[in-house]
């Protein structure tokens, strides 16, 4: 590039081109995500308010992200274009600039409750989710700290406090998913219907499924952002390129998340239409309607066997939604369940 220092065409590689990259992956995947959002306020209207208002602000938060992210691009690319030492002081100088880790962590944060309140459903434990709960507040505060530290010029103490945040975004993406499977996978266990028991495995493969990309781009922010300590410092701002595309990726598989209850409606509507050919068993069940508000319980599975001995099983789920008969949403039971009415007539 004509008018700039070898060391300056170096450092707009190092730094202007992950900014670069992530903010273009980061405004593609904002259409994803609108996509996504448009499908839910679409096909689920009758989820409850409050889930739907976390929907919006999910939406409004993720907007204003993509918007500093535009206007990151036009600020180094237009404005001030090949003046690399601008760039750099925008760290500090631009409040925009300085707080962008702030704005990530906080959209990441927000996101992770939403997973822990899924794992309350499944659980129903609160020392379960707490600890897991605490770890990701711990790693939003750290951000705070390491914000300030930004602000005052602090290089060495913002690595180690963003460390502290990647590490603890990390470790709790990896034990809320690996709790979440494990609670999944006991209450599999305890359900009657085979059926059932499917429909709740089904839901294993999601929570890996949503949680692994989220954690995966942490991993790789984590790693690139300590590179600062090493003998090649350069290679830290690639963080910068993850940085900017975990938010959308944490909103994304919350919203896949919620999504992927049209596809599990059409197994259990698929499942109770098939009972009627049951096995030599002669298990049938069936969902009884009830309106819910909340983000965890979703209805009551009566099953009954040929000797019309009725059992009322309580069954969760990290959903909500209203529902009527045909049109129901399934969650598994947790596994405290207790089995209600058992009387052989």
């Amino acid at each position: 590039m004509p008018g700039i220092t070898p060391e300056e065409q170096v450092l707009a590689k190092y730094f202007l081109g992950p900014w670069l990259i992530g903010s273009c992956l980061e405004l593609v995947m904002m259409g994803v995500l609108g996509c996504q959002i448009v499908t839910y306020f679409g096909v689920y209207k009758e989820d409850g308010r409050g889930l739907r208002i976390a929907v919006a602000v999910l939406c409004l938060l993720n907007v204003l992200k993509s918007a500093e992210c535009f206007a990151s691009l036009w600020i180094f690319l237009i404005n001030h274009f090949g003046d690399i030492e601008y760039d750099l002081g925008l760290s500090v100088t631009g409040w925009w600039d300085t707080a962008n880790p702030l704005m990530v962590a906080i959209l990441a944060f927000y996101v992770q409750c939403y997973f822990c309140t899924r794992l309350w459903a499944v659980s129903k434990r609160w020392w379960v989710v707490a600890p897991i709960f605490i770890l990701d507040l711990f790693g939003l505060f750290s951000m705070v700290i390491g914000t300030y530290y930004i602000e005052i010029e602090e290089e060495q103490r913002v690595t180690d406090w963003f460390a502290a945040h990647l590490s603890s975004v990390f470790a709790g993406d990896v034990i809320l998913s690996m709790t979440t499977a494990y609670f999944l996978i006991r209450t599999k266990k305890t359900v009657l219907s085979a059926r059932t028991a499917d429909l709740i495995g089904s839901l294993i493969p999601l929570t890996f499924q949503t949680a692994t990309p989220a954690a995966v781009v942490a991993m790789f922010n984590l790693i690139f952002s300590q590179m600062y300590r090493t003998n090649r410092p350069l290679l830290g701002y690639v963080e910068i390129g993850f940085n900017q595309v975990l938010p959308k990726v944490y909103a994304i598989s919350m919203m896949y998340t919620l999504n992927a209850r049209r596809a599990i409606r059409n197994k259990v509507s698929g499942s109770r239409s098939g009972s009627g050919n049951g096995s030599g068993s002669g298990t049938s069940f069936r969902v009884a309607p009830r309106n819910t508000n909340g983000d965890v319980e979703l209805g009551r599975i009566e099953v009954n066997t040929q000797k019309e001995t009725t059992r009322h099983v309580d069954v969760t789920d990290m959903f909500t939604s209203t529902h009527s008969t045909d049109d129901t949403k399934v969650r598994p039971p947790s596994p405290d369940q207790k089995i209600y009415g058992a009387s052989a007539q």
